[in-house]
């Protein structure tokens, strides 16, 4: 595959006018593209940001085959490529002198492009995310089911959302959401957009929450699903997941989807339980430009 194949573009609405249907022929596999792409379109760009983000479609025979992105923070997003796509695409973006400062994609795609840019560029992979992606089959609500209900987060919570938000992300180490959120910056985390429900007891007091994205293109992720410590193994983390994908489902969507932690057989066991189906493994690595020799 010649790197000519690969039309570059800073200008996101002519990206979505050739790629948009690609995207939304894969709903579930494409659904981080599918919404960092969304977000990007309705936020708009100041003029920095526009200078820092970059879309790419592979095409051949007149189709689109892949795209690729690079936000503002410099994630690069891929859709699945082989071994050689991925290769030549980091070749050809070395080339062009683009520096992202990770990239995410599904196990194989990510990992074939790291090992490449790392020959091109000297810059080391390191492995910072690793995920299985479910898809919701047939919904399936857990029995017994835990007393109380499900409620819409609103405004009066919000201290309450990112409370927990933050609480989510020391549990799985996610220190560029930690870092956004104790800065005030809480719009442009990845929490800033999401829907949050709380399952609530009786007497209306929180025990877990669950958020899910807006739908685009049919597809809603729910992400992220979060209980205290001390609340766990009493049902609540499932009885809100299944609030939610109900939810998504009378929302009209037709994929809806949850990444978990391939480490936490607990959390992959539930979402199977209520229906989840386990669609493909992805990966994200970091990439250290510069970094020292040792010794």
């Amino acid at each position: 595959m010649l790197p000519d194949d690969w039309q570059l573009t800073d200008s996101i609405d002519d990206f979505l006018a050739r790629a948009g249907d690609f995207l939304r022929s894969r709903p579930a596999l494409h659904n981080t593209p599918l919404t960092d792409i969304e977000k990007l379109r309705t936020r708009g760009a100041d003029a920095h940001d526009a200078e820092a983000t970059v879309f790419g479609r592979l095409e051949s025979g007149g189709e689109v085959r892949a795209i690729f992105y690079r936000t503002p923070r410099g994630r690069l997003g891929l859709t699945p490529l082989s071994a050689k796509q991925a290769g030549t695409l980091a070749t050809h973006l070395a080339t062009l002198g683009h520096s992202p400062s990770n990239v995410i994609a599904d196990h194989d795609t990510a990992t074939a492009f790291a090992e490449t840019w790392q020959q091109q560029t000297g810059a080391a992979p390191v492995p910072f995310w690793r995920t299985h992606l479910y898809r919701l089959g047939t919904l399936t609500p857990p029995q017994p089911r835990p007393e109380g209900q499900g409620r819409i987060a609103d405004e009066k919570d919000h201290e309450h959302v990112v409370r927990w938000c933050r609480e989510f992300c020391v549990d799985v180490g996610e220190q560029s959401s930690i870092d956004l959120i104790d800065a005030g910056s809480w719009a442009d985390s990845r929490f800033g957009d999401r829907h949050f429900t709380f399952w609530e007891t009786s007497d209306g007091t929180p025990v877990s929450i669950a958020a899910a994205t807006s739908m685009v293109g049919g597809m809603i992720r729910v992400d992220p699903v979060y209980t205290p410590a001390q609340l766990r193994g009493r049902g609540y983390a499932g009885a809100v997941t299944v609030e939610v994908s109900r939810a998504a489902l009378a929302a009209g969507a037709t994929d809806v989807v949850l990444f978990t932690d391939p480490a936490n057989p607990t959390s992959n066991a539930l979402y199977q339980r209520i229906g989840y189906v386990h669609v493909a493994d992805f990966a994200g690595y970091k990439f250290s430009y510069g970094a020292p020799e040792a010794g």
